[in-house]
Order: structure tokens, then C-alpha cells, then sequence
């Protein structure tokens, strides 16, 4: 599925967000989103969405408008959403049976889905009952059981530690190199942008505009991300972040939110 956006504006009242936005991304193309808070980030994912209108210009999926919401594209939230009255499997299966699919079905792809984020055995688990991070591996088995074309992901490992992040990225990155959506990523991590995207627009402040974008389409990647300490220097620094270079080869940077 190819997202393309069209000269984009978006105001509310006399804040103006974003000034002039145009790219595409390709079908199956990763692309991440960093910046600072309030800039638009999650605005743009929110049009791709179909959740919220630019006040000039157009979104388009393969070409056409987007008018609201579609199960083609599924967007996943930094919180994970899950129903507390449901269990791990019953929640996954809420993606299927929204769509008609017959409950008992909908139950068995959510035990596959589960087991594909390494969820085997907690399929009738509660939220509450399990840790943070397995909450958010059961919220991508449901981004992924309706085999979206389009995965819009609002930050969705902000909320866990570092190591468990990592563990998530690799699990992702994964999912996706099976399933093949495009992906339209917002991260305040820079690290996580230079593992799993093809490409890395930096945005300024508001009325945001790119202010330069990395290619790294061509890049085979790990955890260990020296390769790119230039160019994480360079992001950082376009953001306002001036880290010394030893410090921020060494560890994670953030964005301040």
C-alpha cells in the first residue's frame, strides 16, 4: 500500500501545526518520524488513519483520498489498549470479530498471533496479569491479525524500559519482514528510528517542515548502531541535542517530550 501525502496543512484555530508537508512511502517501506513534541508527528499518522482532516491538501492510499477509517490500515498507540474484562485472547480475537469473523475462529488466529509474538501459554491471561511489556506484544499480535497493508505505530514502546524496547523492536521488525506492511513510524527514539527504518524525516518545531531526511533503506541492521553515529550525531543535533559523541554512541538518546 503506497501512503502518499499532498502538500499538507493543518491548523486548529490560530495554531498552526504543520506548514507544508509532501512525501510518499512506498508499499512496504518503513518510514520513521522524529521531532520535537507538538510538531505533528502523530497529526500526520492520525490523517493516514482517516481519524483527522488536513485544513489543506490530501491524503492518499494507492492513489485515492482517504475518507476515515479503514481495517486496511490499523494504527497502534504507545498505550496498548487492551480490554481488562478480556482475556490476552479475547482481546487479539476483537480485531477479527469486528470485522464478522466468527468468534471461535477469531479465537484460533489470536493463539497463532500470540505464539508469533512469543506469547504461547498466556492465552487466557488478563492484563492485569501479565507484565507491560507482554501487554504490548499481545497489542501488536491485534495491530497485526487483520494483515493490515498499512501499520501507522503513535510511539508503541515509549512507555517500557530500555532493554524490554529492544526485545519489541527485534519482535517487530520481525513481524513486519514476514507480513510486509508499510509502516509509518512516530518515535521520540532516535536509536529505534536508526534500527528499524528505511528512511528518517526530521521534522522542526512547529509550523512543522522536514528539515533533512536519512536514507537507510540499503543498511543491514543491529542493536549495535555505530555505523550510524554520524548520522545520529547529525539527527541529534538538528533536533537541538547536543550530546557529547562518547555518550551518545554508548546510550540511547530521547527526544524530551
Amino acid at each position: 500500500m503506497k501512503l502518499s501525502f499532498k502538500n499538507i496543512e493543518k491548523e486548529f484555530s490560530d495554531l498552526r501545526v504543520i506548514a507544508d508537508f509532501s512525501r510518499d512511502i512506498s508499499d512496504g517501506e518503513l518510514v520513521a518520524l522524529v521531532g520535537p513534541s507538538g510538531c505533528g508527528k502523530s497529526t500526520l499518522l492520525h490523517m493516514a488513519a482517516g481519524l483527522e482532516t488536513p485544513t489543506r491538501g490530501q491524503v492518499l492510499v494507492d492513489g485515492a483520498p482517504v475518507r476515515g477509517p479503514h481495517p486496511e490500515r490499523t494504527l497502534m498507540f504507545q498505550e496498548n489498549a487492551l480490554y481488562p474484562w478480556l482475556t490476552l485472547a479475547q482481546n487479539v480475537a476483537l480485531a477479527l470479530e469486528f470485522q464478522g469473523v466468527a468468534k471461535a475462529a477469531a479465537l484460533k488466529q489470536a493463539a497463532f498471533w500470540l505464539e508469533k509474538v512469543q506469547l504461547r501459554g498466556f492465552e487466557q491471561y488478563f492484563p492485569h496479569q501479565v507484565s507491560g511489556g507482554m501487554r504490548q506484544r499481545a497489542a501488536l499480535a491485534r495491530a497485526f491479525i487483520s494483515h493490515p497493508k498499512a501499520l501507522l505505530l503513535d510511539e508503541p514502546f515509549g512507555a517500557l524500559d530500555a532493554l524490554t524496547r529492544m526485545t519489541l523492536q527485534d519482535v517487530l521488525r520481525q513481524l513486519i519482514r514476514e507480513a510486509g506492511p508499510t509502516v509509518l513510524l512516530v518515535t521520540h527514539d532516535v536509536d529505534e528510528a536508526l534500527f528499524l527504518a528505511d528512511r528518517i524525516l526530521v521534522f522542526s518545531a512547529r509550523p512543522a517542515t522536514v528539515l533533512k531526511e536519512f536514507n537507510l533503506a540499503h543498511h543491514e541492521k543491529t542493536h549495535d548502531l555505530s555505523e550510524f553515529a554520524a548520522m545520529r550525531r547529525e539527527i541529534l543535533g538538528l533536533l537541538g541535542i547536543h550530546a557529547e559523541a562518547d555518550a551518545a554512541a554508548a546510550q540511547p538518546e530521547e527526544i524530551a517530550a
